[in-house]
């Protein structure tokens, strides 16, 4: 756990990473917020907190009296969810650190390109 995001955010994360690399498979039954609270030493409400978002996210479903399970999709909609996020991030922080070197846009753009363009050529 580190301190620049919620304990429920980071648990629902570390669930997200399961499912994404291969660890938790569609219909696999998830973690229980008693489990997760033992694993992480956490209180069971912010373990539930986690739990919480990834069913509003509709990436694990809920079976009355069973617990909650990996959504036959889920591996999919995270994929998508974290490659936007992580490219908008790269792409912000690109963009504040040539503001603060005083790129332009144009000189950007190229370097971006002559960049694709060693990379497709290896």
């Amino acid at each position: 756990m580190d301190g620049s995001k919620p304990i429920y955010v980071q648990i629902a994360e570390w669930i997200e990473t399961e499912i994404i690399d291969g660890t938790l498979s569609p219909d696999d039954k998830v973690y229980s917020q008693y489990q997760l609270a033992e694993l992480f030493t956490i209180n069971p409400a912010t373990a539930g907190k986690g739990l919480t978002l990834l069913l509003e996210a509709e990436v694990v479903y809920k079976r009355r009296g069973l617990g909650m399970f990996v959504a036959s999709d889920a591996r999919d909609k995270l994929f998508a969810k974290r490659k936007e996020e992580t490219l908008r991030r790269l792409i912000r922080e690109l963009l504040n650190e040539a503001a603060l070197l005083g790129v332009d846009d144009s000189h950007l753009l190229s370097m971006i390109e002559a960049e694709r363009a060693r990379i497709k050529g290896e």
